[in-house]
């Protein structure tokens, strides 16, 4: 039994970094274009110049005295990290904590007016109904005269390739999504996914969700067939419990996702129609679990949701953020294997990701090899490159 690989932390303290881009480039920018989209008064902008002047220039502050979830974050790390600078402490719990005080700052929490108000709605809604998403639900109509493993493969490479719709990413890479994805994957395990997914299988797929909008309909749709195919008897989609990652899903946007659907033409209102039943019958259901937008690996993930996962035939983690959270957000080598990095998970798990930060692993060095040799590490964050990697369980050797 080899020993689980370990490698250093994320930290965004190295300028010109990934990491430190982020922290100092897009989340100023997020805070821009929030303040741009409400009209918040004089104490919301307050609250967001204070957030400003926090994340670029300052040290990590305590949440609120009467802050709901204060004792959480104390659990997640909190009384280690305040008074440090955000640059100074791992990236993954610096990145989770800034969405969680620009919930403070814009009165998510309340109590007030703006309780409850999602702060990202705006750009959910309109990427929702961009021309691109009607694009991409008339696709539907060709592939319904497919073979079966045609149309399941279509729409599993929809969910892997909706990835790129990420409003966070777009934000610090505004021309990403004109760049060309390439056309073959970095790691392709997709013949073990459906190995664990058989034409009669009768069990339950759990898939925990990224991005809203554009990315959350193909894995709908996904879902959609899975179920009326037979080979899952039952779904399970963990979306975040709040505002998360400038795009990250919640329950209202499956609700908009499904209204979309159902309001399409064609095939896709079929779609909308067959989740909007499997959700009244409990063949799906939105589970929303405050581990979701911990600031932590889910190798730390409660005694109750592991309890889920292990009584699922496979679960899926989509998007790049979950990678990081399913691997740990380290600087591995590439070719460490993503079986040995989640060896702790407790049932068949699978990733669908654009790759849009610098954790990586189960690359073969060839592979590696060639996608340095012609891009640099830019292969790592541009979102051109994808994978399907599966650890059907236990710790065989990638």
């Amino acid at each position: 039994m080899p020993d689980t690989p370990t490698a250093p932390v994320i930290l965004g303290d190295e300028p010109g970094s990934f990491p430190h881009s982020v922290l100092a480039e897009r989340h100023p920018a997020i805070i821009r274009q929030v303040r741009d989209a409400f009209p918040y008064g004089p104490e919301g902008h307050r609250a967001l110049d204070a957030l400003l002047r926090s994340c670029t220039e300052g040290v990590i502050e305590p949440l609120p005295a009467d802050a709901p979830d204060r004792d959480l974050w104390r659990q997640w790390g909190a009384d280690a990290y305040t008074g440090r600078s955000w640059f100074d402490v791992p990236w993954l719990w610096s990145e989770s904590h800034f969405y969680r005080r620009l919930l403070d700052a814009v009165g998510w929490f309340g109590p007030g007016a703006w309780q409850g108000i999602d702060p990202f709605r705006p750009f959910k809604l309109a990427e929702l109904e961009a021309k691109e998403t009607d694009e991409e639900l008339a696709a539907l109509e060709s592939l319904e005269d497919c073979p079966h493993d045609e149309r399941a493969r279509a729409l599993l490479h929809g969910s892997l390739w909706g990835n790129r719709a990420d409003l966070g990413f777009r934000l610090s890479d505004a021309g990403a999504e004109a760049k060309e994805a390439a056309p073959t994957l970095v790691a392709d395990d997709s013949e073990s996914l459906w190995s664990l997914l058989p034409p009669s299988g009768t069990g339950t797929l759990c898939l925990v969700a990224d991005n809203a909008g554009r990315e959350l309909v193909p894995d709908l749709l996904l879902i959609a067939h899975l179920l009326a195919e037979g080979r899952v008897g039952r779904a399970v989609l963990h979306v975040k419990p709040y505002p998360y990652y400038v795009s990250d899903a919640t329950t209202a946007d499956v609700v908009d996702a499904l209204r979309r659907l159902t309001a399409a033409p064609g095939v896709a209102a079929a779609y909308g129609r067959r989740l909007w039943s499997a959700m009244a019958d409990g063949r799906l259901i939105v589970r929303a679990h405050p581990f979701s937008r911990a600031p932590l690996p889910y190798a730390d993930m409660p005694g109750d949701l592991r309890a889920d996962f292990a009584a699922a035939a496979l679960t899926i983690f989509k998007g790049d953020l979950n990678y990081r959270r399913l691997v740990g957000d380290r600087l591995w080598s590439p070719v460490t294997s993503f079986r040995d990095v989640t060896a702790y998970f407790p049932g068949p798990v699978a990733a669908l990701r654009t790759l849009k930060s610098d954790v990586i692993t189960g690359l073969d060095a060839r592979t590696e090899a060639a996608l340095v040799a012609a891009e640099g590490q830019a292969w790592r964050t541009g979102g051109t490159h994808a994978l399907i990697q599966v650890n059907p369980g236990g710790r065989a050797a990638s």
